[in-house]
């Protein structure tokens, strides 16, 4: 699927779906196509599995009252015959609302709630391809990006905002049935479909594209970046460095540590390439001392090498915000002198029982 990716990650599959097997697909992100999980029930109506150019009508309205529901209702007769004048009725008034809908010129209804056998068969009378029970995350979303608005009354089509898209139809992903939805009017939508042998490469996947996702998002609102792979921690802890050595008192060794922690950040990246940490981070602070200002790791040769010739940034917004959240980590843990543990208390029979 050639479109962007959404910065909102959200899961709409069946309830269940993640713990039934351990090869399921997940969606991550709903969006230039969408996929709506088989919590949802479609009927398609006469064209079958597949609908192009459609209207959509997305709206959250109960479409369940064409049978009497007789434990919420208190309706005394004298015969069964006014029990079956009731329910026609009630028919008559499911019917009118469906024509209500109808007008709209609509070819796909999407509803919140249940949709009954009855209305359910008058759509696909009219070639209306009806779908029921979408959860309320995923018909929000997908009004969003088909360009519609949500509706709950019917009786103004002209001030009701359709949905649209060129094609929906049901796909097969894993042993998951998703309905389709392709060609919206928001070009950027997208659903990201994770595939993994077991749930904990599931997990890992997502949270690492969640991340990326929440990375991307911050360095839309703050487009300045730094250079990447242990570049910007050298610089910072050669500066904090020299400025250690010209500052008096025990200040200096505080600072030293500072120093030190930043450059285990490029130790950390060659350790979990496989390389040889120490040997790349005294290259790397080699590099820097010869004012190689934009040095860094490149981890695809395992060697040093300039991250403006290799494009190897990072968001300005991420960094900052880390270095920020360890420091305060770090005085937080230095401002406890003690650790104070309480003695447990003795039990003693209760000799005043309730």
């Amino acid at each position: 699927m050639d479109a962007s990716l959404s910065m909102a990650p959200v899961n709409i599959f069946r309830q269940g779906a993640d713990e039934e097997k351990a090869e399921t697909a997940r969606l991550s992100s709903f969006i230039g196509a969408i996929a709506i999980g088989d919590l949802v029930k479609s009927t398609l109506g006469p064209k079958g599995m597949r609908l192009e150019n459609a209207n959509i009508l997305i709206a959250n309205t109960g479409m369940d009252t064409d049978k009497i529901k007789i434990f919420g209702s208190r309706v005394r007769v004298d015969s069964t015959a006014k029990v079956a004048e009731i329910e026609l009725a009630e028919k008559e008034k499911m019917k009118e609302k469906v024509d209500r809908i109808l007008k709209h010129g609509i070819n796909c209804f999407i509803n919140r709630q249940l949709i009954y056998n009855y209305p359910e068969q008058l759509f696909a009378q009219a070639g209306v391809m009806a779908i029921e029970h979408a959860d309320f995350a995923g018909v929000e979303r997908l009004a969003l990006v088909t360009g519609g608005e949500i509706t709950s009354t019917f009786d103004h089509p002209e001030l009701v905002k359709l949905g649209h898209c060129k094609l929906i139809e049901e796909v097969m992903i894993g042993e998951d049935l998703l309905i389709h939805f392709s060609g919206v009017d928001m070009g950027e939508a997208c659903t990201i479909v994770l595939r993994g042998a077991t749930q904990q490469i599931l997990d890992e996947a997502e949270r690492s594209l969640h991340d990326a996702l929440c990375v991307l998002s911050q360095t839309v609102k703050e487009p300045r970046t730094v250079y990447g792979g242990g570049c910007s921690e050298m610089l910072m802890a050669k500066v904090v460095t020299d400025l250690a050595n010209r500052t008096p008192g025990k200040e200096s060794v505080a600072m030293e540590s500072f120093a030190k922690a930043l450059r285990m950040l490029p130790t950390i990246i060659a350790d979990n390439a496989g390389y040889d940490s120490a040997d790349l981070v005294a290259q790397l602070r080699a590099a820097h001392q010869e004012n190689k200002t934009t040095y860094g790791l490149n981890m695809s040769d395992g060697t040093v090498g300039n991250m403006t010739e290799l494009g190897i940034t990072e968001s300005f917004q991420v960094k900052r915000q880390v270095l920020l959240s360890a420091s305060e980590a770090a005085e937080m843990i230095l401002r406890v002198d003690n650790i104070i543990k309480a003695a447990p208390r003795k039990r003693v029979p209760d000799h005043h029982p309730c």
